[in-house]
């Protein structure tokens, strides 16, 4: 168990808890850090590997299925933080975890290296930000407040901030030095991020007698309690998928069927992340008013209309449309998805929020398979009509679950 404790103050205002918090002021800093370093690298990675280690296309474009590893490595590493009570400890090993992987994929001479390297360490990784978010949520518990949700919600903002950040600064590095300079960047970036939080330690969970201990344990066995958690998720990883979709197809779409110039076609990707960050402050207030559930059940219909307006509108309009409507999608489920992953799961959050953080790399993959797979069957731009069936989906899983579980 960890020993020392953080105190916080319990102010009422979420920023006021934020600042004053040594532990929610470092979360706050550590996950803007890792959204820099890892949205640095995502966009560059296929072209480090095409370029630098001459690998071809389809081969580089099987490096994101790598990434399937994780929720298993999450699922490990979240289960045994929810015995041990050991969040931030385990917070610091996946961060030299992340240093180590993109070092290594940086000096990597072989084109199989970053495959096995990714698989293998930067699995651990992806740990990192679910056991901050336990380790949030158990102080949350401890001294609890009316402005829980909302700095959550926050410090879920600072990692959209650093996937805001990311790319742009990724491209300029790799632009104005190289691209292995810049992995370098964002192998720096993983182990800065164990810096705000110092030798801080998380209060840990309560122990429970061996009875209650067992008796859960024979639960987690039969997956029951973790199958409601696991629908969410999915659902989740639903909605998403067309993320992997849109970053592949829709520039290539703008470019090449559209004419757009290379200044709108920018301004169309850049903007949904903006509008991902002015909504997410108002999700927690709305989420309280009309219930998280059904608020993500509207944001997954939003996912709907924006790849309807991928396929069906052949326009800058359209696509700026699609995009903004993305944006309210990922600004609702961006700041309330950990907080309903971990109450569908209440005894176990660092599992809750492993395997809610880690379902992006099935989201990743799904996307990917179906975009190969229909742009060859239906071609462009109607491959976004998958997409918006499976959000369609989730719509009605979302309200489902919303009206079986009023309490969220």
């Amino acid at each position: 168990m960890e020993a020392r404790t953080i105190a916080s103050p319990g102010n009422p205002s979420a920023f006021s808890r934020i600042l004053s918090s040594p532990l929610y002021r470092g979360a706050t800093i550590a996950m803007f850090l890792s959204g820099v370093g890892v949205s640095a690298a995502a966009p560059q990675i296929v072209l480090f590997l095409v370029h630098e280690l001459g690998a071809s296309l389809p081969v580089a474009g099987l490096f994101y299925l790598t990434s399937l590893v994780a929720p298993v490595i999450g699922y490990a590493v979240g289960s045994y933080s929810d015995r041990s009570g050991i969040r931030l400890g385990l917070f610091r090993l996946c961060a030299i975890a992340g240093f180590l992987g993109w070092a290594g994929i940086a000096i990597s001479t072989q084109v199989w290296m970053p495959f096995a390297i990714s698989a293998v360490v930067l699995a651990f990784s992806g740990a990192a930000a679910s056991q901050v978010f336990a380790a949030i949520h158990d102080e949350l518990s401890r001294t609890p407040a009316r402005t829980d949700e909302s700095v959550v919600a926050v410090v879920r903002m600072a990692l959209t901030a650093g996937w805001v950040v990311g790319p742009v600064a990724g491209a300029w590095l790799a632009a104005g030095t190289s691209l292995r300079t810049m992995l370098w960047g964002t192998a720096i970036c993983s182990l800065l991020q164990i810096l705000p939080l110092g030798t801080l330690s998380a209060a840990a969970p309560a122990r429970k007698d061996d009875a209650e201990y067992q008796g859960d344990n024979a639960d987690f066995a039969n997956w029951r309690p973790i199958l409601p958690l696991l629908a969410f998720t999915g659902l989740f990883v639903l909605v998403t998928a067309g993320e992997s979709v849109k970053y592949g197809f829709l520039p290539l779409y703008m470019e090449q069927s559209l004419k757009l110039d290379a200044t709108i076609r920018g301004a169309v990707i850049g903007i949904q992340p903006l509008i991902e960050l002015l909504i997410m402050p108002f999700s927690v207030i709305l989420g309280q008013r009309f219930g998280m559930l059904w608020l993500m059940c509207m944001a997954a219909g939003l996912g709907v209309a924006a790849n309807i307006c991928f396929a069906a509108w052949p326009s800058a309009g359209g696509m700026f449309a699609g995009q903004i409507l993305m944006g309210g999608v990922w600004g609702v489920f961006a700041a309330l998805g950990i907080i309903v992953a971990q109450r569908l799961l209440p005894t176990a959050v660092a599992t809750a929020s492993a395997i809610f953080m880690s379902s992006s790399a099935v989201s990743s993959a799904l996307g990917g398979v179906t975009g190969g797979l229909g742009v060859a069957m239906v071609g462009l731009p109607y491959v976004f009509w998958f997409p918006a069936a499976f959000s369609a989906l989730a719509v009605v899983g979302l309200a489902a679950m919303a009206r079986h579980d009023r309490a969220l």
